[in-house]
């Protein structure tokens, strides 16, 4: 067993003992409390900010924990990241259950308030929830764990080896003597934190609940309706809010009439936000904002209300012309990401050129739950209740916007109905606020309708990817460049940000894995004219697509087998450091501990494949596609079965392999696979969000449509593939399995049809 794990800084996260404070941060009083978090480094010269940590308004992670244990037995674990699905709340009281050796239906999870000096980094995003807390979760948990075995051997004056945890309680190896924790408990605060060195944790085959399937641990309180999200946060005195906002992105209110919308019954009151500069980061749009007595008479007077809008710079953008403008930028020369060998001169001596360019529009994300918030003025307070992935965002906003101290802002985190990355932009909360203050404290809850949802998102990224690539007579690729433009997400924070930031294009551009001696990455300009915002996988998504869906137009060149060729692509098994790639940013982490692991990726292409019994017989119209891709630190394959029939696309069956190292739930792994290829499904064959003059065209789902039941895949296989140990760095999961999904399908098309699809979505392009 490892009791000295080392990887990562968060394996030297420190824990304290908390029991003696007033206030025990939000936790319920316990009589037992413990905390762990980072020490602080020697000097800021050590301090390097990596991936979404570099990104704007990004934050270092900074785990921090927060256990009790009550005198009833009763174990409180505050939870410092945003549930949406995911599990994270399951996760970590698996963790702790295993290694202070609880019962886990003994274990309370409660939501940490947003307050980042208190409670670290809290944004849920970059599929890092557990990665990050993994082994801070372990020493928390066997720092507990070691405190009441010692406690309870004081009592029993004997030996501390004699004494074991188990089952929640204590007990004597050499009688029949044992105390319940919470016996324990009270005395137990009393005692140091063990040090670091001296910690013993779980051997792996001991675990219980680690790797193991076990119940979520909301599972009874979200079938009963008992959970709170934000939109059903209800105080005495409220009132209900809705917004007309600027159509296009800048414009703000030239003048307006409301007489008629007045005359609505329940109309409290109608006001007019200001619209600020752009680009505008994460504050609200402005408008005109009708509040009433319920949000079905706000959203009827809304619809009276008679605007002058002044449109601003962006009214002329049009996505059909703008796609015009991305193509002729990825025909000339951009910036240079990564340049291996001679790529010009490996061209004009291949014996075969080939040349694509990929497109992808915009989407929405359009979440389950849209968003909505509740705000409160009062005694110079403002409280906020909401669905947020970025609690500390809203709290930077209020008190900055109203002036106030850091403890009069509150956000109350609430469990989110989907995030996807929308929720990481509360410009919807301080809009609540906003409203409430001018109401004189009055408490209101602000709903976006899914029309405001889908209209007023923060994007993902339209992109166009130019691939050409160089074969020899032999078939193989001697020379590869690519041209990747799609305005930044950088865009939305800063003026004149034209060029994908280095996080953004080592989301599979410059991080291409394929061992060809002459690769070229460059990165043209592309102008935003919308909100551009994190998208679950980001621009994995785009850069994919490309790459993987031209690995397979390589292999048909090459009249070779698609599965073959990519791992020949893939070369040699070997760990790639990132600086050999021109790449010192994954995404949110070191790059120095996460190396490209090629054996890792061909063996979850290998695994896929095999699955899905690659090179079978099939019948006319149907193929096989494949699609493998590195995001988030961990390695996943796809392999879809598609069927043509009717001029309609079924999907008989899909299988993903993963390696996101060891698994720590294996259940809530394979439901996040299995959404991610409803999910892609539903990106490739149908998501866009086109724009003309300035406007989107989708204002709901009969326009931005999602993947019905009847047309997602019959059969969804996931195959978990783990590899290292408990003791090293583990992967992403909640996004990884998104981005081979859309380039497996359409090649699994073109298997079927021979039509190559290069544009999405999909809808009819086969037919």
């Amino acid at each position: 067993m490892n009791t000295n794990v080392t990887w990562r800084n968060f394996t030297r996260a420190k824990v304290t003992n908390v029991s003696r404070r007033n206030v025990l941060l939000g936790l319920a009083a316990g009589t037992f409390a413990l905390s762990v978090q980072l020490p602080r480094r020697a000097s800021a010269e050590e301090e390097k900010l990596y991936g979404g940590a570099g990104m704007p308004g990004g934050v270092k992670d900074d785990p921090r924990i927060f256990l009790t244990i009550e005198e009833d037995g009763t174990v409180r674990l505050l939870c410092n990241r945003a549930e949406m699905g995911q599990g994270v709340r399951t996760g970590w009281a698996t963790v702790i259950a295993d290694e202070l050796e609880a019962d886990l239906t003994r274990i309370r999870v409660e939501q940490a308030p947003g307050n980042q000096a208190l409670y670290g980094n809290q944004n849920t995003d970059g599929s890092r929830s557990m990665r990050h807390h993994f082994q801070a979760l372990r020493r928390i948990g066997a720092a507990a764990r070691t405190m009441l075995e010692q406690e309870a051997a004081s009592r029993w004056d004997v030996p501390a080896d004699e004494v074991r945890a188990s089952g929640h309680q204590v007990t004597h190896a050499n009688s029949d003597r044992s105390f319940g924790f919470g016996e324990l408990a009270r005395a137990a605060a009393e005692r140091d934190v063990p040090a670091a060195e001296d910690l013993v944790f779980k051997a792996p085959e001991d675990f219980q609940h680690i790797g193991k399937d076990v119940n979520n641990v909301d599972n009874l309180d979200i079938t009963t309706g008992s959970p709170i999200y934000g939109i059903d946060k209800q105080l005495d005195g409220l009132v209900y809010a809705v917004i007309a906002r600027p159509p296009v992105y800048g414009g703000k209110v030239k003048s307006y009439d409301d007489t008629e919308a007045r005359k609505v019954p329940g109309v409290i009151e109608i006001l007019e936000i200001d619209s600020p500069d752009i680009p505008s980061a994460f504050l609200p749009l402005g408008g005109i904002a009708v509040v009433a007595e319920n949000t079905f008479a706000a959203n009827k007077a809304r619809l009276l209300l008679e605007i002058e809008w002044d449109a601003g710079d962006n009214q002329s953008y049009d996505s059909a012309e703008y796609r015009k403008t991305l193509e002729a930028a990825s025909e000339q020369p951009g910036e240079v990401m990564r340049n291996d060998g001679d790529v010009d001169a490996a061209l004009a001596d291949a014996a075969e050129r080939i040349s694509a360019s990929y497109y992808l529009p915009h989407l929405a994300h359009a979440s389950m739950e849209p968003p909505s918030a509740t705000a409160r003025f009062a005694d110079g307070k403002c409280e906020v209740w909401t669905s947020v992935q970025a609690p500390e965002a809203l709290r930077t906003d209020l008190m900055k916007r109203f002036e106030l101290a850091p403890e009069n802002a509150v956000v109350h985190s609430m469990l989110l109905g989907g995030g996807f990355g929308r929720k990481s932009k509360p410009d919807y909360a301080s809009e609540a606020a906003i409203i409430s203050k001018a109401l004189d404290g009055r408490p209101v809850k602000l709903t976006f309708m899914r029309e405001d949802d889908i209209q007023h998102d923060f994007f993902h990224t339209v992109s166009v990817e130019r691939l050409e690539g160089g074969l020899d007579e032999n078939g193989k690729t001697v020379a590869w460049l690519h041209r990747t433009v799609a305005p930044s997400i950088g865009s939305t924070f800063e003026p004149d940000v034209v060029h994908q930031s280095a996080g953004e294009l080592g989301m599979g551009a410059v991080d291409n894995p394929f061992d060809i001696p002459n690769l070229r990455v460059e990165n043209p300009e592309a102008a935003a004219h919308t909100r551009i915002g994190w998208f679950r996988s980001v621009y994995n998504i785009p850069h994919a697509f490309a790459v993987q869906s031209f690995a397979a137009e390589l292999a048909a060149a090459a009249g070779r087998d698609h599965k073959e060729y990519l791992l020949e692509l893939l070369g040699p098994d070997r760990e790639i450091s990132r600086a050999a790639m021109n790449d010192t940013s994954v995404y949110g982490e070191d790059p120095e501990l996460y190396p490209y692991d090629t054996a890792r990726l061909r063996k979850v292409i290998e695994a896929a494949t095999e699955a899905a019994g690659w090179g079978r017989d099939l019948p006319e119209g149907r193929g096989l596609g494949l699609a493998a891709h590195h995001s988030f630190v961990s390695y996943t394959a796809v392999v879809v079965e598609v069927e043509v029939k009717d001029g309609g696309l079924i999907f008989p069956r899909v299988d993903i392999a993963f390696d996101c190292g060891a698994i720590i739930s294996p259940d809530r792994v394979r439901a996040q696979l299995e959404g991610a290829v409803v999910q892609g499904v539903s990106l490739a064959t149908l998501g866009e969000i086109s724009f003309k003059d300035g406007v989107p065209e989708q204002s709901n789902f009969d326009g931005f449509e999602l993947t019905r039941i009847d047309a997602s895949p019959v059969e969804i296989h996931t195959h978990l593939v783990p590899s290292l140990d408990y003791d090293s760095p583990l992967g992403g999961v909640g996004e990884p399995g998104l981005p081979p999904v859309a380039p497996a399908i359409t090649n699994a098309i073109f298997a079927a049809t021979g039509k190559r699809i290069r544009a999405l979505p999909i809808r009819d392009q086969f037919v």
